[in-house]
């Protein structure tokens, strides 16, 4: 099979959004981040300059579909521009063994915080005595540890994370979250997403880091999220947000990551609250700063208070507990 790849740059603030977009065009939703890499002085490890472009990439079979999703992903393009500058669209022809692997020449070996660092299943890294090291295949799914909402939640883990603590990952992604909980200690560890592809590629990476011992991962939510579709699709099941039939969440976690979106933490603020036991911490993120009042007022509500609250860009991780 042939597959069309398609490209756009974008500024670092876009990225988010463009993805979505895009994701609703490619292939199993999967969008690919291309950073503006900077090489490390010493080995091989990479940051990235925040004021260059991101390249942004989605794949689609080249049937006779592909030139009107191709001409609608444009037009979507087209109108998004008139809000913030795009560079155009690019396209180009893949065959399958090119595509197979055309995603993974785009991520590096990654640092993040004071221990973690993310390492591509496929690149080899020798680590140091205290580093954190999580092998990592994205595939097809969101949580590379690339955008900052990923990276304020690794940092907080690597604080709040403990032996013996009992954890949720909750919308997982990559299962980057869980699997960083895991290696700092913290267990048994379970984490869920409501797209089946993403909690594919999850349990795949707990695999890789030989840690199935410690951490579940599998399709699902809490509470008023079980009735939610993904997050991209628009359907945050709010009509059933007060349905009887929905069972009530239980205490039982002791450290809960949710890095979500806005709407969906304001949607399981009761949940999430219900989950923790007393004294347990949640930390939770995706929240750009224009809905923050949303997230802390919905909170507030559920009887959780504040402890932290940490910055990155117009993204937001904030710290409470129970």
């Amino acid at each position: 099979m042939t597959w069309l790849e398609l490209s756009v740059q974008v500024d670092n603030e876009a990225v988010e959004s463009v993805s979505e977009l895009l994701a609703r065009y490619g292939y199993n939703g999967g969008v690919v981040a291309e950073p503006a890499w900077i090489p490390g002085d010493e080995g091989p490890e990479f940051s990235y300059d925040p004021n260059r472009p991101v390249t942004l990439r989605t794949y689609i079979p080249l049937d006779p579909q592909a030139e009107d999703v191709r001409q609608r992903l444009e037009q979507a393009l087209w109108h998004f521009n008139q809000i913030r500058p795009l560079g155009p669209l690019q396209a180009r022809h893949l065959e399958e063994e090119d595509w197979a692997n055309a995603w993974k020449q785009h991520y590096s070996i990654m640092r993040v915080g004071q221990r973690t660092v993310i390492v591509p299943s496929w690149l080899e890294y020798s680590p140091t005595p205290d580093d954190v090291v999580i092998a990592l295949d994205p595939g097809m799914a969101f949580g590379t540890g690339l955008h900052p909402t990923t990276q304020l939640c690794l940092r907080l883990l690597e604080r709040y994370a403990q032996p013996g603590l009992r954890t949720l990952d909750l919308g997982t992604g990559s299962g980057i979250l869980a699997i960083a909980a895991a290696k700092l200690g913290a267990g048994p560890v379970l984490a869920i997403d409501n797209d089946p592809v993403a909690a594919q590629v999850a349990a795949e990476n707990v695999r890789i880091n030989q840690i199935d011992h410690v951490v579940t991962a599998g399709t699902g939510s809490l509470g008023a999220g079980q009735h939610m579709g993904h997050w991209l699709s628009g359907d945050f099941g709010e009509e059933h947000s007060a349905d009887a039939s929905t069972p009530p969440t239980t205490p039982q976690f002791n450290l809960i990551a949710a890095n979500l979106i806005a709407k969906v933490l304001v949607i399981l603020a009761n949940d999430l609250a219900a989950a923790l036991v007393p004294g347990g911490i949640l930390i939770s993120s995706g929240i750009i700063d224009t809905k923050e009042a949303d997230v802390v007022t919905a909170f507030e509500a559920a009887g959780l208070r504040q402890l932290e609250r940490h910055v990155e860009g117009e993204w937001l991780a904030l710290v409470h507990t129970r």
